[in-house]
């Protein structure tokens, strides 16, 4: 993976308006003509798009397409953390047929893509998409597999740029207030810079320390933090960057997100290094299908395993249902175990069966 491409992603949490080069970054990865980003909170449409879509994509809004197009349906219908193509939910007659590529796509050279859905629990619903002309044909696996070694990082910075309105961040203070969550800047040594009056709402989660400094009570949580402090400088792309925080009880109330400051946007809050912001989560009985897809650093499989835990499947279970062997799926509960903090498999289930989304958030985004 491209650790300047993760870090020009990164950087667009804060300044919007580079997203534009960033998804032309993406389509080259796939041989397409530009790409897209769509954010939808409470109704309200947010949009960003390449140069070379842009107009298409003002006409796309403008015109009464977006509401027409299925695409996005079909992709919050999804149940993994992935980008998808047009033939994951159609045949190839189906698509000739379908009015919005039959119509608007093909009419304007475009008419093949690769999309992914992203639905947080603020409510911010999120869509990616690059989008090939239709000369070119379908996009192919291996490609998407390229974008899906992004999805985590394109997920968190999206998330950041979505709570600002997709608008460049003017300054620390006013970032940490627009969030609307609790949030703080943190130091190159972990010390906090800057935080909001959110913050001060946690203290059975978060405890202020010596020298200005802050530490998750949930210490496998903590240590998560640490470890993707450090990894920021050395291994940018590799570090869990989103992981739950747990009460007393053990149960997930919130998710951990670090997000890093990087190039120009260091220039806008001086001396930080990452943003620490932490989201709420809801308990009841609903699997934490739209959690994994948006929050977690999961890969597919290692989500279909974490799902198939909850399930109560056993792990020969899981291994006939993905047709794989039984030594990929117990490699994949040790990543599960180590991204989500917890030690056992019990643990796991017990962590990700008290997990859904507030009332509301589980539909997708409408116009």
């Amino acid at each position: 993976m491209q650790s300047g491409l993760v870090d020009r992603i990164y950087e667009c949490s804060f300044v919007p308006d580079l997203w534009p080069g960033v998804l032309d970054e993406l389509a080259a990865l796939t041989d397409s003509r530009g790409g897209l980003l769509f954010s939808v909170r409470s109704r309200v449409l947010k949009w960003t798009a390449s140069d070379r879509l842009s107009d298409i994509f003002r006409s796309y809004v403008e015109d009464g397409w977006f509401p027409q197009c299925k695409r996005r349906v079909c992709l919050f219908g999804q149940t993994e953390p992935s980008f998808f193509v047009e033939h994951d939910f159609w045949t190839s007659e189906e698509i000739d047929t379908n009015p919005i590529y039959r119509d608007f796509f093909r009419p304007h050279g475009l008419g093949w893509s690769a999309g992914t859905g992203l639905q947080m629990p603020t409510g911010d619903n999120i869509v990616f998409s690059v989008e090939r002309d239709f000369s070119r044909g379908p996009i192919e696996r291996e490609r998407v597999t390229l974008l899906n070694e992004l999805r985590g990082h394109l997920a968190r910075s999206a998330f950041v740029a979505a709570r600002l309105g997709l608008q460049r961040a003017k300054g620390a203070s006013d970032t940490l207030s627009a969030m609307g969550l609790p949030a703080l800047l943190l130091g190159l040594d972990g010390t906090v810079i800057e935080a909001n009056a959110q913050i001060a709402d946690m203290p059975t989660q978060l405890q202020w320390r010596a020298n200005n400094r802050v530490a998750l009570l949930d210490s496998r949580a903590n240590e998560l933090l640490g470890a993707a402090l450090a990894a920021l400088n050395n291994d940018p792309a590799a570090a869990v960057r989103s992981f739950p925080l747990r009460d007393a009880e053990d149960k997930a109330v919130s998710v951990a997100h670090i997000v890093p400051v990087r190039r120009t946007a260091q220039d806008i809050f001086a001396g930080s290094y990452a943003l620490l912001v932490i989201t709420p989560v809801t308990t009841g009985k609903a699997p934490p299908v739209e959690l994994l897809r948006s929050l977690f650093d999961l890969t597919a499989s290692e989500a279909r395993v974490a799902r198939g835990l909850v399930a109560g499947q056993t792990l020969e279970e899981i291994a006939a249902s993905g047709g794989v062997a039984i030594s990929t799926i117990r490699t994949q509960v040790r990543q599960v175990l180590e991204k989500t903090g917890c030690t056992r498999q019990a643990e796991v289930v017990s962590l990700l069966a008290n997990i859904s989304l507030g009332p509301g958030s589980a539909n997708a985004p409408s116009a």
